[in-house]
């Protein structure tokens, strides 16, 4: 059974960083995405960044480019993310997903056509 685990999230001023971390278990990733999809209230889900386990190619959202770095560590099952610049517009809960990676780019990772998530991190940005 696959399970995500977030952690990291917390409350940071305009301009701070914060790291999320994502701890994946349950089968062997190789094949898979991984996935950072973030939630605010009122609005729809909103992808943010993805990974291959396999080789580390990235995707970012244009919201995120150049401010957030998704990377992984293969040892210790952990996918992260690295938010630099932190806007108001940023806060919202964070969630880790997996998918197959053939899946997620078939629907150009679609935030709402993950099959696995974590339970979500909170970030809230104070202006």
């Amino acid at each position: 059974q696959v399970q995500l685990v977030e952690s990291g999230g917390g409350l940071v001023q305009a301009g701070g960083s914060l790291r999320l971390s994502c701890v994946a278990s349950g089968r062997t990733f190789d094949r898979y995405a991984m996935a950072w999809v973030r939630q605010a209230p009122g609005k729809e889900r909103e992808f943010v960044a993805a990974l291959s386990w396999s080789d580390g190619s990235t995707w970012y959202a244009d919201s995120v480019k150049g401010r957030f770095t998704i990377s992984r560590d293969n040892a210790k099952n952990t996918v992260y993310l690295q938010m630099n610049s932190l806007r108001p517009e940023d806060t919202a809960v964070y969630y880790c997903a997996a998918d197959y990676l053939s899946i997620a780019t078939m629907y150009a990772f679609d935030p709402n056509k993950f099959e696995y998530w974590g339970q979500g991190t909170q970030v809230t940005v104070s202006s």
